[in-house]
């Protein structure tokens, strides 16, 4: 619809130049030589040079239909994106559902672990002030607590099955997440070395459902408990 436009005003030009001036558009020495050689186009030069009022008039009541439409014509649906549209494609699009999810199941699980042994308790506990003693007789209730949690929600199983301290082949082709290559690495799989770590691993994952609330609100990982009197 642009070019549309574009051609109208050219055209109006055109013939408003005609119209005014004729020479403007063919020199003077061209209509001459036009007029006595080219009857068919000496008949258009002439008119041209004689009507030039009437061509004026046409003129411009052309502008008066041409004009109208170059300004009111719009650009195709979909060409152009309003300041909304493009508001729209820069907003940051809201989090998935499966996000949501994912956060608010970590939340329950740490609000499982809060149950069962206390753990976010401790872990938020300023323990510097306590004997090694009290720790160690915390961590015994933290221990138990938290290993049936994890044995309720995952089932966790070493990555190599070998002793710690015995000799183990890192296979060509290892995962990163599943070998960490500690020492002097040199040369290209597959590596011997000695099982500093047996590393751990989950088969299975159950992690309680539950979703932010409408407002996009995390569940708390454990209530305020208030007694009441």
């Amino acid at each position: 619809m642009r070019s549309v436009s574009i051609f109208a005003v050219f055209v109006l030009v055109v013939l408003l130049v005609a119209a005014l001036r004729p020479e403007a558009l063919v020199p003077g020495q061209l209509l001459t030589w036009l007029e006595k050689n080219h009857e068919p186009l000496s008949g258009v030069v002439l008119l041209l040079k004689e009507n030039h009022e009437n061509l004026l008039w046409a003129a411009l009541a052309l502008a008066i239909v041409l004009l109208p439409a170059i300004f009111v014509i719009k650009p195709a649906k979909g060409t152009t994106k309003s300041p909304k549209a493009r508001a729209e494609a820069v907003r940051p699009q809201a989090e998935l559902p499966g996000t949501e999810r994912c956060e608010a199941e970590i939340v329950a699980f740490l609000g499982v672990l809060q149950e069962k042994g206390r753990l976010v308790d401790f872990l938020m506990e300023e323990i510097v002030s306590y004997e090694d003693a009290q720790v160690g007789a915390a961590a015994r209730v933290i221990h138990e607590g938290c290993r049936g949690a994890l044995k309720e929600h995952f089932d966790i199983v070493p990555v190599c099955n070998e002793n710690e301290g015995s000799k183990v082949v890192v296979p060509a082709g290892f995962s990163s997440d599943t070998y960490q290559l500690l020492g002097k690495i040199t040369g290209e799989p597959p590596f011997t070395g000695t099982l500093v770590h047996k590393g751990w691993k989950t088969e299975r994952v159950k992690l309680p459902r539950t979703l932010k609330d409408q407002g996009g609100r995390l569940s708390a990982i454990a209530p305020a408990q208030v007694e009441l009197k």
